[in-house]
This record gives C-alpha cells, sequence and structure tokens, in this order.
C-alpha cells in the first residue's frame, strides 16, 4: 500500500520554526519530484513548495520564498518542509504529494500529483 505520512505539525507562536516531515512507503519516490500544498480553512488548495528528484531544483510559491526551504533524503524516502518566521497567515493543513509523472522538474498545480498524504495542522498564533 502506497502511503505518504506528515508529521511535525502543531501550535507555534508567530516567528517561531516547524519542520514538517513526509515518509514515504509503498513504493520508492527516490525519481518523482515532491511537493507540499497547504488548506487553509474555508480556502482553496495552495501551492508551497516543490523539489525535482534530486534536490536541485527547487520551487517557492511566492507567499513563502525566503522562509521555507523544502529538501529531500532519498536514502529515507523522506522528504521535508523547514518552515521559519511562520505568521498567523501559514495556518493551514499542510499535505504532501507525489508528481509521479515527472523528476527533473516542478509543477504547482495539485492536479498534477497522483499520491497526498493525510495532512497535518500547522497554526500559527499571534
Amino acid at each position: 500500500q502506497v502511503q505518504l505520512v506528515e508529521s511535525g505539525g502543531g501550535l507555534v507562536q508567530a516567528g517561531g520554526s516547524l519542520t514538517l516531515s513526509c515518509a514515504a512507503s509503498g513504493r520508492t519516490f527516490s525519481s518523482d519530484a515532491m511537493g507540499w500544498f497547504r488548506q487553509a480553512r474555508g480556502k482553496e488548495l495552495e501551492f508551497v513548495a516543490a523539489i525535482d528528484w534530486s534536490g536541485g531544483l527547487r520551487n517557492y510559491a511566492d507567499s513563502v520564498k525566503g522562509r521555507f526551504t523544502i529538501s529531500r533524503d532519498n536514502a529515507k524516502n523522506t522528504v521535508y518542509l523547514q518552515m521559519n518566521s511562520l505568521k498567523p497567515e501559514d495556518t493551514a493543513v499542510y499535505y504532501c504529494a507525489a508528481d509521479s509523472k515527472v523528476n527533473y522538474y516542478t509543477r504547482r498545480n495539485s492536479e498534477d500529483y497522483d499520491y497526498w498524504g493525510q495532512g497535518t495542522q500547522v497554526t500559527v498564533s499571534s
């Protein structure tokens, strides 16, 4: 059974940091592009960041550029999202996803991703 499992979410004060992890099982994702998306209550799913298979190409939403860093460890089949200088508007459920149809570039459209985790809640208090 193919699974992506996010962890690391929680409650943090504005200006604080969190690191999300996404552990994959059931298949190897080391050749897939991977992405993070988020959905705030009452809002649409939003692209956050993506990384190609090697980790050499990273793509960020303007709203998180300079504050968030996506990375991956293919040996561990895990993707990370380091989030610094968090703001209340970063509050959302964060999802990781795999884009198995591309590897050496990244995409921002959630419909291009074919494997999804269950999500982890991040709440930033003001």
